[in-house]
C-alpha cells in the first residue's frame, strides 16, 4: 500500500514521464503502462525507488492497476488531457525537478531517479507499443526465495504479480522535503 507522501511524488514522476514521452508520438495506455514498468525495473536495478507501482502480468505485458488510477485522477484534476500534459501539470513538474535539485543528501539519488525515466524515454519512446511489449515480455525475473531461478515475463501466467516495490529494499529512495511535497500536492489539485 502506497503511503500519501509516495501517492503525491508517483503522481508527479508521471506527469514528468508523458512530459518525456510527448514528443516520441502517439502515446496509449499499455504503452505508458510497459514505459512505467520498464523505469521501475531500471530503478531497482540500480539500488534505487521512484515510482512505486505495483505491476502484475497482464494480456499486453505489465500492469499497474495504481498507475492507470493516477492517470484517471490526474484527468479529472484536469493536469493531463488524454497522455498530454496541461499548464498547471507543467508547474508541477517544475516543483518536482526543483524540489529534487535542492533535496540536500537526497538530491543525487533524486537526480539519478530522474535520468533513469530520461534514459528509458529515449530508448524505447519511439518504439511503437508493439516493441516495447515484446521488449517488457523478454525481461527475465526471479523471486526472492530463488533469486538464481529466471523465467522470462512472456511465460508468467496472467494475473500473477510481477513487481511489489514496497518489498524491496533499496539503497536510496526518490526524496522531497515536506514543504515541497504539500505544495506540489496543491499544483496536482490534492
Amino acid at each position: 500500500m502506497r503511503k500519501p507522501n509516495q501517492i503525491t511524488i508517483d503522481r508527479a514522476l508521471l506527469l514528468y514521464l508523458l512530459q518525456l514521452a510527448e514528443p516520441h508520438g502517439l502515446l496509449g495506455d499499455v504503452k505508458l503502462q510497459q514505459l512505467a514498468f520498464l523505469c521501475e525495473l531500471q530503478m531497482f536495478g540500480k539500488g534505487l525507488k521512484g515510482l512505486h507501482f505495483e505491476f502484475f502480468r497482464y494480456a499486453y505485458g505489465a500492469f499497474s492497476k495504481d498507475l492507470d488510477n493516477d492517470l484517471m485522477s490526474l484527468r479529472r484534476k484536469e493536469r493531463i488531457e488524454n497522455f498530454t500534459v496541461t499548464e498547471p501539470a507543467e508547474q508541477a513538474i517544475g516543483m518536482l525537478l526543483d524540489g529534487a535539485e535542492h533535496a540536500g543528501q537526497d538530491a543525487e539519488a533524486n537526480g539519478e531517479v530522474l535520468e533513469i525515466l530520461r534514459q528509458v524515454i529515449e530508448t524505447y519512446g519511439g518504439q511503437d507499443t508493439d516493441n516495447i511489449t515484446t521488449s517488457v515480455e523478454t525481461v527475465e525475473i526471479s523471486t526472492p526465495a530463488e533469486p538464481e531461478f529466471k523465467i522470462a515475463i512472456r511465460d508468467v501466467s496472467f494475473h500473477t504479480i510481477l513487481l511489489v516495490p514496497a518489498r524491496i529494499e533499496t539503497k536510496t529512495e526518490f526524496v522531497l522535503p515536506p514543504s515541497v511535497l504539500a505544495r506540489l500536492n496543491t499544483a496536482l489539485g490534492y
